[in-house]
């Protein structure tokens, strides 16, 4: 649990001179970076006045908005009325299920909390697509005037812990490990002309520069998945012994043969083949009939063949 405003706190936050065109620059860079959010639900953490769920209300989203303040909540209730699910709650202590939200938002709410991590660890848990954190920059001009005016007089960014680019991409790394992190700023330029500052602050090289007023951080948590091994129970095979030969068709006669004629061998081991016998009887017989023609020329009874 950070810093909780009370009823002045809240009173003075919402009578801050907010510049329209440093709202419409913020705004504008975090509808670029959270979406597509049609029939999406989205949780903003720490959302005070409601100031913060203004930019995605008309965009087919489920918005609810989280805030410890109760006197914030009042606000934020008149401000958005009925259209916003509020609850309180701690940003470090959510009362939601995991991955019950598609995207997550903390809005100039890290500044304010005790335990920055754990409140990022929450936020990680219930969001399953993105979580979002805008914030002052640290290292811009915006931050500088902050500080120097809490000097003079008692302001609620007294009580504020004010975060560069880095710091909370280190933060992102350390819950989540090596996942995708991106990253914009706005308010570089004095709002005086305001269609030429939001044509400039538009550009995408404009809001690379790492010394906006308010700087964006997304973070896509890479789902992990745990996976338990089961046991598989299934009965031991053991082989059986082969009952008969099998043969292919068409080659089950010469099997046979083949098998007789084995099976002869081994009965009878002092005769030859049956095929062979045939050819040697075969021969035997032309040799005695061409032996006995030439007898019986030479004897004069008829011509040898």
């Amino acid at each position: 649990m950070g810093y909780v405003f009370d009823y002045k706190d809240a009173f003075d936050y919402e009578q801050l001179p907010e510049a329209q065109t440093a709202f419409c620059l913020e705004s504008r860079l975090m509808r670029s970076m959270v979406c597509p959010l049609h029939g999406k639900r989205l949780i903003d953490i720490g959302c005070g006045t409601g100031a913060s769920l203004q930019p995605f209300q008309g965009v087919g989203a489920y918005l609810t908005g989280v805030d410890a303040s109760p006197y914030m909540l009042d606000i934020a209730q008149t401000r958005v009325g009925s259209r916003v699910d509020l609850h309180r709650a701690y940003a470090e202590d959510l009362p939601f299920d995991d991955n019950f939200f598609h995207y997550a938002c903390l809005c100039f709410a890290l500044e304010f909390v005790e335990d920055p991590e754990k409140a990022l660890a929450e936020a990680c848990r219930v969001a399953r697509e993105g979580v979002f954190v805008g914030f002052v920059n640290k290292y811009s001009v915006e931050s500088a005037k902050l500080r120097a005016k809490g000097v003079f007089r008692s302001t609620v960014y007294n009580h504020a812990r004010f975060y560069s680019i880095g710091e909370v991409r280190r933060l992102f790394r350390m819950l989540l490990g090596d996942v995708p992190v991106y990253w914009r700023t706005v308010g570089h330029l004095p709002a005086r002309n305001r269609s030429f500052v939001c044509r400039m602050e538009s550009s995408y090289l404009m809001q690379k520069i790492p010394f906006g007023a308010f700087a964006g951080v997304l973070a896509l948590p890479v789902p992990r998945l745990r996976t338990i091994p089961l046991a598989l129970k299934a009965p031991a095979k053991t082989a059986q012994p082969i009952s008969g030969v099998i043969s292919c068709p068409g080659h089950s006669s010469k099997a046979e043969s083949s098998g007789k004629s084995v099976q002869g061998a081994s009965r009878e081991p002092g005769k030859t083949k049956p095929a062979e016998n045939g050819v040697a009887a075969y021969r035997k017989e032309l040799r005695k009939e061409k032996t006995s023609a030439c007898g019986a020329q030479n004897r004069g009874v008829g011509p040898c063949r």
